[in-house]
């Protein structure tokens, strides 16, 4: 690769990475409000968990898409080396 594709690469996953940690970042503060608020005016009712676990699982497939399936994730290099490998050891096509 050039070395402006691997600055351009490095940087795209630089942002995402930014990116996530400031969605984890505001998942944490707007979900600590929630259970102070929810704590404070009806301890008896509980309905904090809701917003925390469907936030939540939008946390966890961002999570996913930034460390395991963005382009260039170690995941990613480790599938395409394999089917590199297969592809190198069969055959040529004949057309």
């Amino acid at each position: 690769m050039v070395d402006n594709e691997l600055y351009e690469q490095a940087r795209r996953r630089v942002e995402a990475k930014i990116g996530f940690f400031t969605h984890l970042g505001v998942y944490l503060i707007v979900n600590a409000l929630l259970i102070v608020i929810n704590l404070q005016n009806s301890p008896d009712s509980l309905w904090f968990y809701w917003p925390l676990l469907g936030w939540g699982i939008g946390i966890a497939f961002h999570a996913l898409g930034v460390f395991v399936f963005f382009s260039g994730s170690v995941l990613k290099k480790r599938l395409i080396d394999r089917e590199l490998r297969k592809l190198d050891h069969q055959p040529p096509v004949r057309r």
